[in-house]
């Protein structure tokens, strides 16, 4: 299992600053959420020129509000300046930000979604689309020759969305997900949904907030605090559910480093191949030890 690091920069220079010292303490992975600050594609094509080692990934990108020839034409240039270093992460977003926010209709999101991977795809391998669904009509070929394929990872934790993971794109990449819900839940799915569909391993990315502390007590409640709001959503409040959990203060990583060490270890032996840690303030200095924690361990959940 490789180890990254999430941004919640809100500075492009921050975003990007973050990713070269990323690069420089070794990780593996740098991903960043498209929510409401800049765009997670233009940021990490600005980072992937000022890095030369690291993936730079998005988790995620939601569908609804672009078309997937605009998707892929972006995904393509951030592959292009990072030297194909770059990994599209999407998603289909919620209920409450597809229609509340953007006033567009979240109708039947799995059909969306089936169809939207149909032409975006294609697309990020370099290949002519010529598609007809219900929801899009598209004839396209995007001309770009200095570039390579697009990994593409999906947000996917229902059981309809991890058989397209799996068996349309190359894996999942999760949020509030922990790892008895990766062991049991996703990681079985979406095999069986690759094997059948003939593609290889899918790869599953675990995105958890982490704080390395003396009192873990404390800092699981100001991760409580922070991401009460994703123990709302529907789709993460499942997912809590499965982990038998009340809320996403409790699968927060928090702790000394032997919990921190067999956490990680737990989430490994689930199934997850890289672990991308949310480094959040859990007091006294906290997200400085725990970068300088994660990077001395790199090597051993490999």
């Amino acid at each position: 299992m490789d180890l990254g690091l999430f941004t919640f920069g809100s500075r492009l220079a921050t975003i990007v600053g973050d990713a070269v010292r990323a690069e420089d303490e070794g990780f593996a992975m740098f991903t960043m959420a498209n929510i409401a600050g800049h765009d997670a594609i233009g940021a990490m094509t600005v980072a992937g020129t000022r890095t030369s080692r690291i993936r730079l990934a998005t988790g995620v990108v939601p569908t609804f509000p672009r078309h997937p020839t605009a998707m892929a034409q972006q995904a393509l240039t951030a592959q292009a300046a990072s030297g194909g270093r770059f990994t599209l992460g999407i998603g289909l977003s919620h209920k409450v930000t597809i229609e509340g926010g953007y006033g567009l209709s979240f109708d039947r999101p799995a059909v969306h979604m089936r169809e939207y991977l149909s032409v975006l795809m294609p697309l990020l391998h370099l290949e002519p689309v010529q598609f007809d669904g219900e929801r899009y009509h598209v004839r396209a070929t995007l001309r770009t020759h200095d570039t390579t394929p697009v990994r593409c990872l999906i947000a996917a934790m229902a059981p309809v969305m991890l058989n397209l993971a799996g068996s349309m794109a190359d894996g999942t990449i999760l949020w509030m997900t922990g790892g008895r819900a990766v062991g049991e839940h996703i990681v079985p799915r979406i095999t069986r949904a690759a094997a059948a569909a003939g593609r290889p391993a899918p790869e599953v990315v675990c995105m958890l907030p982490i704080a390395l502390t003396s009192d873990p007590v404390e800092a699981r409640a100001k991760a409580a605090g922070q991401f009460e709001n994703y123990g709302r959503l529907p789709s993460y409040r499942a997912m809590l559910d499965k982990e038998g959990v009340e809320g996403p203060g409790d699968v927060a990583i928090v702790g000394d480093e032997a919990t921190l060490r067999a956490e990680l270890g737990h989430l490994r032996d689930a199934g997850a191949t890289t672990f991308v840690g949310g480094l959040f303030d859990a007091g006294d200095g906290s997200a400085e030890r725990t970068r300088a924690f994660l990077a001395s361990v790199l090597g051993e959940y490999r």
